[in-house]
């Protein structure tokens, strides 16, 4: 059996936003002595603008209900569609979910299992940072972190049948020897052996490493690694070496003729919390996080040598004052930009979506998107890239509803340069007089431009015209403010200043 995750995914239409960070500059009362009415009329402007993301869309907002709630996994892209699993909602217990395109830019949800359907929850309930992953025959396989036949979570499989879907319980989970309450999904190896994680349990009580290996028709578990768990999942390199970590170290484990074999490859200071799952480049490097390490989280690689000895390179170290505490892996793009969130601070205190961009053997930190609560938070999972190098990820509160949301991030959006012109100026009072911003290059057509603090107008081949008689007499300040959606950029004009004479 060949198991595999496909990382595929078909393009939606534009989607569009307006920058959430978007503040007022104060009056210059000496030179502008425009009426109090322009003021009011400005923040009206302002708050005409919905709180929508600038490059992000969520495509999927849950409501609580039968569609699930609280997504914790990473996503999983397969024949255009997206896949995942949340740990709460549909009937109680969680869900499976796919997400496919509307064809009109937008996506629909649809429930492929809900978990605790059958008594005492035998098939497993809670699937906790839990993805999917699909064989050859499209069958899904993934984790419940409760439930099974002992209460001590489960791993399950779905078989396609029709337009339905139905699950079997691959192996129930027994607390002692082999572990309880298995977290983050699962990897698999050439001969079709699938790994994964236990954050409770065995025969220390900490958790454990467990190996499920097919034999006529049914799975055999073992245990080959006792550890203190985390919630992070494991990496599997080509050779079939795995790859995870615990609260204290990145570990290795090896296959040998006697059995499996494991070392500590790197161990981290006091408190670093090392959570993210593990993630290996075509080098055979490590890159992963830690959520309190250098204070605040940082991001590591983590570097093979000689005799079987690594070393520590910190990418990026987060502070106090920028978003920090990450508690997801990263991902990385064909030119080894990373890509990951942050749970806290940023410029709504909720965390962001965040980009290293990798130069010269250094990597610059830029914010893709800062959570606000309505375009998600608490986002814990891995995020995902596809072919195109969009960036999709799920957050577990946040949305419409409050219950989570999945969204799609574009780290390569169009810069865009705006500029503004006012004729005539001066003007006399009454007289109308016409600004003009330009965009460049043009977004889509129909895109607002808000002339700060007089009006809006909208797009037309990268122009927005306003026109206006009512300016009082003296100075008033304007300035043209383009939004941005999700291919293009916010930017803002120099300030005009229009002199209207009495």
């Amino acid at each position: 059996m060949q198991l595999a995750v496909t990382n595929t995914t078909k393009k939606g239409q534009i989607r569009t936003g307006v920058d959430p960070q978007f503040r007022r500059t104060p009056f210059v009362a000496a030179i502008l002595r425009s009426a109090v009415t322009l003021a009011v009329l400005s923040a009206l402007l302002v708050a005409a603008h919905p709180a929508l993301a600038q490059t992000e869309a969520v495509l999927y907002n849950f409501t609580g209900g039968s569609d699930g709630s609280t997504p914790q996994s990473q996503l999983v892209f397969n024949n255009g569609n997206i896949y995942g699993t949340t740990e709460a909602g549909g009937l109680g217990s969680g869900t499976v979910f796919e997400l496919t395109s509307n064809g009109s830019g937008g996506w629909n949800e649809t429930v492929l299992y809900n978990f605790c359907s059958l008594s005492n929850c035998a098939d497993g309930a809670n699937p906790t940072y839990s993805y999917v992953m699909f064989d050859s025959a499209g069958n899904m396989y993934g984790t419940a972190y409760s439930g099974g036949a002992n209460g001590y979570g489960a791993v399950w499989k779905l078989t396609p049948q029709g337009s339905s879907w139905t699950e079997s319980v691959l192996y129930s989970f027994a607390n002692n020897p082999d572990g309880a309450n298995p977290v983050n999904g699962l990897i698999v190896d050439k001969s079709g052996n699938m790994y994964g994680t236990t954050f409770n349990g065995g025969s220390e009580g900490n958790g454990t490493v467990y190996e499920l290996s097919p034999s006529n028709g049914s799975w055999t578990e073992q245990v080959i690694l006792q550890i203190h768990a985390n919630y992070a999942g494991l990496a599997i390199d080509g050779s079939g070496n795995i790859y995870g970590t615990n609260f204290q170290n990145a570990f290795k484990l090896w296959q040998t003729k006697s059995g499996w074999k494991s070392a500590a490859i790197f161990t981290f200071s006091g408190g670093s919390n090392p959570n993210g799952t593990l993630v290996l480049d075509s080098a055979g490097n490590l890159y992963g996080t830690t959520y309190a390490g250098s204070g605040y989280g940082n991001v590591f690689k983590l570097i093979p040598g000689t005799k079987g000895k690594w070393t520590r390179s910190i990418l990026y170290a987060f502070g106090k004052t920028s978003p920090n505490h990450p508690l997801d892996g990263v991902v990385f793009d064909t030119a080894g930009n990373l890509y990951g969130t942050t749970t806290e601070g940023g410029v709504h205190n909720a965390g962001d979506a965040y980009e290293l961009v990798a130069g010269s053997g250094t990597y610059t930190f830029r914010t893709l998107q800062p959570f606000d609560g309505e375009n998600g938070g608490q986002c814990l999972a891995s995020l995902t890239l596809d072919s195109s190098g969009y960036v999709y990820g799920t957050c577990s509160v946040g949305g419409v509803d409050g219950y989570g949301v999945v969204a799609e991030f574009n780290a390569h959006a169009t810069a865009t340069t705006t500029t503004i012109t006012a004729v005539p100026n001066p003007s006399q009072q009454g007289q109308t007089v016409t600004f003009t911003a330009t965009v460049t290059p043009a977004p889509p057509d129909g895109e607002m431009i808000t002339f700060e603090m007089i009006g809006q107008a909208p797009l037309k081949g990268g122009q927005a015209v306003f026109q206006t008689s009512a300016l009082p007499v003296g100075y008033t300040r304007v300035r043209a403010i383009y939004f941005g959606d999700f291919n293009f950029l916010n930017s803002r004009s120099d300030w005009v200043y229009e002199h209207v004479e009495q």
